[in-house]
Parts: structure tokens; C-alpha cells; sequence
């Protein structure tokens, strides 16, 4: 791109202005914040507490819509704010560039024209006569000035100096006419649809938005977001923002801030509500089975965000990659002494099921704690691909390690996280594992030391966690819980080793070699799939009494809701309750089963 513009007018451009324009984006932006927030906190609540009938409800749906307005202009601002910022932070470099470059050719007396040329004097010596070589002028980008007529002179020293000032005026004035061009398009382009409602198409518009401003704004604020850093490194790193960075950064970025290990809860959640509407936004824009059922589980998170139930919700983490990705606290982990972590298992997926099924488990698993100890938090843990039946030959990875192996590394980040942020000096916490996610938080044990800051391991329906004995999860067999329903089919999955010699037997001699095959090779018949029977007295963990459950196959058909209701007080209130004191940190309270 050709620049039309003077290095004249690139020195004397006032980045301060654009900064002066940014700072009343910004102040608009706070201003919507702060709207929004008021109303989903003291409007919204005080409506529903002191209001009912059709009057309150279209009430409540108008604050709503009021709210996601208000949401919509304060990152709309918030884009604007941090374009016109990136912009004059780009624009300055430039200024300096060119100011060095005209430097230089002051100090060595050259003459720096509009265009970027620039003419130099005579110097040197000629071979022949010694008299000095002429002077000329260069031309930047490339176009060399005034060259000795042969090689029996010498050049004239100032050829290449001036060439090079040159080279770099040019360099910074192309530079700057291709910033000015790309924040300029950007602009255009941050405008609203007029009218007082705000439907998802705008927000569709917003993702592009705010994908355009991360890519123009990537050296300016991406570069600094310490994604190799410890969570405790990060803690310090956001510390130390000014204001201002802060909510550049919560507006361009809220799905890096919003999922990074490390940053205080209460902004976590500020960001990743942000970007839980520009995830709708994007996902509304696109077809197919996976947009369509991430699409429903986002509307329904949102739904219970502005439902106003106690105690409140903090979404911890939330994203389209992969199954999903959803991480969210009933009560704040950052203030609460005792905070129990949950990890779903199979099936589990960012979708409609997950986000009523799942949330409810936590939900449950908070307001028992509460119970029991008055500064308590619980969290549903969706932050790794559980894996998904049937999905043709991905259905295998139920069978294996892999996805627990990585989503126990994440786990283990995330815990570490929360350890960094808790105001607490010595706070409780608990790891709960469900089904697959029993082996997923049995993987994190066995990575770096152990799960960061974990006091108590509750296991529920697992079909095992990789290690034989309770001591091998770090924290000791008396403070590793386990659950299990006499017809939870996953709980009774046959170890590796009776399927591999059943069949053999199967292929050998028929069904009754099958099962003597199989009997042998788990004599004490205390191996599931995983390594040993969490509730077996070989693993050595403190069982809890639950509710039998409904058996598989019954009058009523086939049924595996054994498998699902360990939190749920009003199908199991033994295994809820027993699961809310462990989270409480009142483990001495809970009574203990025999073994299988």
C-alpha cells in the first residue's frame, strides 16, 4: 500500500486524542456495566422476591432483554475503546521509528524532503584525483540515490547512511497508512442496529466484531497474557493491570481471561458471561448437530444465570472447543472455606442434559454443604472431553485412559488455580469424581505431586481410577470416599483381564468356560475395569451408604438410573448428604458401609 501521507504528518499525529476518545468509549462501556449489573442483581431479585403473576413475569422478561442490552452496548463500547487505543499504541511505534530515522539524519546533516527522500552531502575521496565524491539523494524503499559512476572511485560514505534513513522513513509512513487502513475498516464495521432490542443476529455481528479487534489488537494486549505462567504467576500478573488494561482485556479477550487458572473468580465470571453471549452469537450463525446442541446447553446456562437462585452462580469457564466446556461455582470459590470440585464422566457434553442434569448435581452438592458449613462453594467441572457413546469408534475411549490422562493434567491446573485465588489461608477441598470422571480425577492424582490443594477424594459410580489402593491418591485412604449402588451396572464392569480370558473361554469351550475363565483371573472378584473395586476392602477407601437404586432390568423395563442419583437429596438423601459433609469437611460425621 502506497502511503499519502508526509513523515510531517505522522510526527506531529496526536495519539493523545485517539487515547482521549478511547477513555469515553470506555466510560460508556463502564456505564452499561454497571446498568447490567443493577439490574440483575437488585432489580431482578427484589422483583421476584416481593412480585408474582403474569405482570411480574413480563417484568422480569423486559429486565432480562434490558440486561442483555446493556451487555451488548458495554462490549460494543468496550471494542471501540480498545481499537482506538491499539490503534494510537501502533501509530506511536511508528512515530518512533521515523522520529529515530530523522534523528540520525540530523545528526549527520542530511536533508529529510516531504516524500521520505533524502539528500546527503559530498564525501569521501576519489581514487584518481582524491578530490570528494558529489552528494545526491536516496530514495526509500529500495531505489538507490546518486552511485559512483565505476569501481575506480571510491563511494561516497554517505550513500549507504542515507539509503538507510530513507529505507526507514518510508518504512514507518507505509506502516502507518496500513494501520490507519485496518483500524479504519475495523470501525466502520463496530456500529449497532437501531432500536432498543438486541436479538442474537446482533450478537452474531458482535463475535465477528470482536474477532476482528483480537487480530488488529494482537501485539498490543495478546502478547502479555501469560498463558505459560503459573495460575499464581497470573494471580500477580492481573494484580498489577491498571484499571484501564483490565477492562481492555475483559473486552477483546474474555475467553482467554475468562478460562485462565489463576484469574479471581468474580472476574472469570464477568468475562466468561461476556463471552457466553458471543458464543451464542457465533454458534446462531452456524449449522449442524454440534452448533445445535452446544447452542441449546449455552441458552439454558444462561437461563439459570439470571434465574436469581441462591446461593449465587459464577461461571468459571465456558467454551465451544471439542464436547464443550463449562465450569461453574454455586457460591464464590474465592471466599468460600470449603470448596468441592465435581467431575462428570460419560456422556457428559456441553448440551440442554449437561447443563440442567449436571448443574443440579453441583447445585445440590452447594446447598448441602451449606448445611453443614455456612462459607462453602461447589462446582461442576466440565474442562475435557468425557467420552461420548455411541460415537462410532470414538466409543472406545470409555475403554481407555486417554481422556482421563488429559483431562486430569487440566484438573489438576484448574485446582491449582483455585488454590492461588482463595482468600483462605488453609481452605478445605474436595475432588469428586462421577463415573468416567472418577477416573479422571483418580489420572490427576497421579500427575505432579497430586491434585493441588485437595484434602478429600469422594469417588461415586466408578468403574475404577487406575491405582489399586486408596493410599496411592495422596491423600491418605481415610480421606478417600467411595459410593456405590448395589445396581449400578458401572460399578460391577469386569476388569480387563475377565473379559480378555471370558471370551477366550467363550471361543474355547462355551459359556460355562467363559465364566470360570473370567472367575479366575479376578478370584477375589474385586477388579473393575480400572484396577481395583473402589468399594472393595482390597482398595481400602471409607464406603458410604447409598440408596440399592432401581435394578437394570425390572417390569418397568431397563433402567440405569442407579448410575446417576449419588446427589440427588430426594432419590438418595444418604449418599447427598454423606457427600456434603465430606465437602464440608465434617468427613468424621459420616457413617461407613461394608465393603463389597
Amino acid at each position: 500500500m502506497t502511503s499519502k501521507i508526509t513523515w510531517a504528518q505522522l510526527r506531529d499525529m496526536n495519539c493523545a486524542e485517539l487515547e482521549g476518545a478511547a477513555d469515553g468509549w470506555g466510560r460508556a462501556s463502564n456505564l452499561a456495566d454497571t446498568g447490567r449489573d443493577r439490574i440483575d442483581k437488585q432489580l431482578l431479585n427484589g422483583l421476584r422476591e416481593t412480585q408474582q403473576g403474569e405482570a411480574a413475569d413480563e417484568a422480569v422478561g423486559r429486565l432480562r432483554q434490558l440486561s442483555r442490552n446493556f451487555q451488548y452496548v458495554y462490549t460494543e463500547c468496550g471494542l471501540l475503546r480498545t481499537t482506538l487505543n491499539s490503534m494510537a499504541h501502533e501509530i506511536r511505534s511508528q512515530q518512533r521509528a521515523l522520529q529515530e530515522a530523522l534523528d540520525d539524519a540530523e545528526a549527520l546533516r542530511f536533508t529529510v524532503h516531504p516524500d521520505g527522500s533524502v539528500t546527503y552531502p559530498e564525501a569521501g575521496e576519489g581514487l584518481i584525483d582524491g578530490r570528494p565524491m558529489p552528494g545526491g539523494t536516496a530514495t526509500g524503499g529500495g531505489v538507490p540515490g546518486l552511485l559512483p559512476p565505476s569501481g575506480l572511485v571510491a563511494p561516497n560514505p554517505n550513500v549507504a547512511k542515507a539509503q538507510d534513513i530513507a529505507d526507514r522513513v518510508v518504512k514507518a509512513l507505509r506502516t502507518a497508512a496500513d494501520i490507519d487502513w485496518r483500524y479504519t475498516r475495523i470501525l466502520r464495521e463496530l456500529k449497532a442496529e437501531e432500536g432498543l432490542k438486541v436479538p442474537d443476529s446482533t450478537w452474531t455481528d458482535a463475535a465477528t466484531d470482536a474477532a476482528a479487534v483480537r487480530n488488529a489488537a494482537g501485539a498490543y494486549l495478546n502478547e502479555a497474557i501469560p498463558h505459560d505462567a503459573s495460575p499464581a504467576e497470573r494471580k500477580a500478573w492481573w494484580a498489577g493491570l491498571t484499571q484501564e488494561q483490565r477492562e481492555e482485556y475483559l473486552a477483546v479477550y474474555p475467553d482467554q481471561i475468562g478460562n485462565l487458572d489463576g484469574i479471581p473468580a468474580v472476574v472469570r465470571d464477568a468475562a466468561n458471561r461476556d463471552n457466553l453471549q458471543l458464543l451464542i452469537g457465533k454458534l446462531e450463525g452456524q449449522e449442524g448437530d454440534r452448533a445445535e446442541t452446544q447452542l441449546a446447553g449455552l441458552r439454558e446456562i444462561d437461563r439459570q444465570l439470571h434465574d436469581g437462585r441462591k446461593p449465587p452462580m459464577f461461571l468459571l469457564g465456558i467454551g465451544d472447543e471439542g464436547n464443550g466446556r463449562a465450569i461453574v461455582s454455586y457460591g464464590n470459590p474465592d471466599t468460600a472455606r470449603n470448596v468441592s470440585a465435581y467431575v462428570p464422566g460419560l456422556n457428559t457434553s456441553l448440551d440442554e442434559e449437561f447443563a440442567k442434569a449436571d448443574l443440579k448435581r453441583a447445585r445440590d452438592t452447594a446447598m448441602g454443604t451449606l448445611n453443614h458449613a455456612p462459607s462453602s462453594a461447589a462446582i461442576v467441572w466440565l474442562g475435557y472431553d468425557a467420552p461420548q457413546t455411541p460415537d462410532g469408534l470414538k466409543s472406545l475411549a470409555v475403554m481407555g485412559d486417554e481422556r482421563a490422562e488429559r483431562g486430569g493434567s487440566v484438573f489438576n491446573g484448574f485446582m491449582s488455580g483455585l488454590v492461588a485465588t482463595n482468600d483462605n489461608e488453609n481452605p478445605h477441598l474436595t475432588a469428586i469424581g462421577h463415573s468416567y470422571g472418577s477416573r479422571t480425577v483418580g489420572a490427576a492424582t497421579q500427575q505432579g505431586g497430586g491434585i493441588p490443594g485437595v484434602d478429600d477424594i469422594v469417588l461415586v459410580g466408578s468403574p475404577g481410577v487406575g491405582v489399586d489402593h486408596a493410599e496411592d491418591l495422596g491423600v491418605g485412604k481415610d480421606h478417600v470416599f467411595v459410593g456405590a449402588a448395589e445396581h449400578d451396572i458401572v460399578t460391577m464392569l469386569p476388569s480387563k483381564q475377565q473379559t480378555a480370558f471370558g471370551a477366550m473361554g467363550l471361543v474355547a469351550a462355551g459359556p460355562v468356560a467363559s465364566y470360570v475363565a473370567g472367575d479366575l483371573a479376578d478370584q477375589g472378584d474385586d477388579d473393575l475395569w480400572f484396577g481395583k473395586d473402589p468399594a472393595s476392602e482390597a482398595f481400602g477407601a471409607r464406603r458410604f451408604p447409598v440408596d440399592d437404586g432401581p435394578r437394570l432390568v425390572s417390569s418397568e423395563g431397563i433402567s440405569i438410573d442407579a448410575h446417576s442419583q449419588y446427589f440427588d437429596p430426594r432419590k438418595d438423601a444418604s449418599s447427598a448428604n454423606s457427600i456434603a459433609l465430606i465437602a464440608a469437611g465434617h468427613s468424621q460425621r459420616v457413617k461407613v458401609e461394608r465393603y463389597r
